[in-house]
């Protein structure tokens, strides 16, 4: 009589939790349902409100734009890193991550409508050619610039390999226009510069959006070593400015300074979009000291290796807040339709800090020293940083902090982040300096936990 009853029981129980299981499946088809009728719902109305603009505005729209434009809305309603490609833009995104193109090889501003050379590239057709720093470009193949954007004229002297170009150059102390005859070739884009400060190699990162950033940089350290020999004391590794780019490069450098360890740890929606990227055995500079500067135009790719040497207290960082996107966006090709810029994942420091509208804070905070001028400007000026962006992805747990001033002084004996930097390195005091206690401390409330 026991056993009948322990048998029914369980049945009764197996019953109950598959009429449960069903339920639930119901339940969850009803509301898979439901949310697909409401996005159907919500796309009959974008066609009405197309088909409306189309028929209505008091100008023929290109139906091109007003989708390309409707896409936009949508992915920028999202956060202030996605966005749509057009086929050009995507084209030219990944002509920029190669770091080579075809083109005369001069960094270029536009001044008083006309192009202004900042400097030509070593060994590029422009310097082979006689370009200077300080000409004025007014006529490209005859055509006048004047009316051009700096991207259109950029875009109008980049082309072919092989391919000539005419330039109409005005050169202070000329009495007439210069005709220069240019022959495109590849151009290799240098993201990397570096010097040799006495006993100190400083290495400047300028980007991380070149595939070959790691390279450059690992080259710039060995130059060094060469260059200053045996009384080599350490490394200024200078992030300053730095917008950011692609995250294996950023991860590639982390690893030249790093042994072991974890480098960054990306957290997405799905278990695919999260992951750790951990170094490898060996460091380029031997052991040698390092010195990380940041200031707020440090975003991104710079964070990250920021982030990575100051918690496996592996360099100080020295500077100030860095700008604070702890965002990792991922590139989807859309074949001929260009491409979708989407943001996948937030990414961690090794101790599990998110950087997210936080930023990194430096161990010693180094203000920058400001001409006259330019501190009267900054006087009623809120430096920009990640928190100040409409529609930032939130930092929940941590307080957001607003970006820092990133002003860097083009003579290196007025740049007293610098100073303070090689200061560090010889061991001495920094006068300037604001000792930050547990910069590299992580957020309860924001840490990750991915899997290894």
């Amino acid at each position: 009589m026991r056993k009948s009853e322990l048998a029914l029981g369980a049945l009764l129980i197996a019953l109950v939790c598959t009429a449960s299981f069903f339920i639930l499946q119901s339940t969850r088809r009803d509301q898979a349902i439901a949310a697909n009728a409401e996005i159907y719902r919500q796309l009959d109305l974008f066609g009405e409100v197309l088909e409306r603009v189309r028929a209505e505005y008091v100008e023929k729209p290109d139906d091109t734009k007003l989708i390309e434009n409707a896409i936009n809305g949508m992915l920028q309603g999202l956060d202030p890193h996605s966005s749509y490609l057009t086929a050009k833009e995507f084209q030219d995104m990944q002509v920029q991550t190669r770091g080579e193109f075809g083109g005369l090889g001069i960094e270029v501003t536009m001044e008083d409508g006309v192009v202004k050379v900042i400097s030509p590239i070593d060994n590029t057709p422009a310097d082979r050619a006689g370009v200077m720093s300080g000409d004025y470009i007014t006529h490209l193949d005859g055509e006048s610039i004047q009316g051009l954007s700096l991207n259109e004229a950029v875009e109008k002297m980049r082309g072919p390999v092989d391919s000539p170009i005419m330039l109409t150059i005005m050169r202070k102390g000329a009495n007439a226009p210069i005709q220069t005859r240019v022959v495109r070739d590849i151009v290799r884009i240098n993201p990397v510069k570096y010097s040799a400060e006495d006993d100190i190699g400083w290495i400047k990162v300028k980007t991380f959006q070149s595939e070959h950033t790691y390279e450059y940089m690992k080259q710039g350290i060995e130059d060094l070593k060469k260059t200053i020999g045996p009384k080599l004391k350490g490394y200024v590794l200078d992030l300053r400015n730095n917008p950011g780019g692609l995250l294996d490069q950023a991860i590639a450098v982390s690893d030249a300074f790093l042994d072991k360890g974890a480098i960054v740890l990306t957290k997405g929606r799905n278990a695919s979009e999260s992951s750790r990227a951990s170094a490898k055995s060996g460091d380029v500079t031997e052991g040698k000291p390092v010195v990380v500067l940041i200031n707020g135009g440090s975003a991104s790719a710079s964070e990250i290796v920021a982030g990575a040497l100051q918690d496996h207290k592996r360099a100080e960082v020295i500077g100030t807040r860095s700008f604070g996107k702890g965002s990792v966006q991922t590139m989807i090709p859309l074949g001929a339709n260009g491409g979708l810029r989407l943001t996948t994942a937030r990414y961690y420091t090794p101790s599990g800090r998110s950087i997210q509208a936080t930023g990194i804070s430096p161990n010693y905070q180094v203000e920058p020293e400001l001409p006259d001028d330019l501190k009267q400007q900054m006087a009623s000026f809120t430096p920009k940083g990640e928190a100040s962006l409409r529609g930032h992805l939130k930092n929940e747990g941590a307080q957001e902090a607003s970006g820092s001033i990133s002003y860097v002084p083009k003579e290196k004996e007025k740049d007293v982040q610098l100073k303070a930097a090689i200061d560090l390195l010889h061991g001495k005091k920094i006068e300037v300096a604001k000792k930050v206690e547990n910069a590299a401390a992580p957020a309860a409330a924001a840490t990750a936990e991915v899997p290894n």
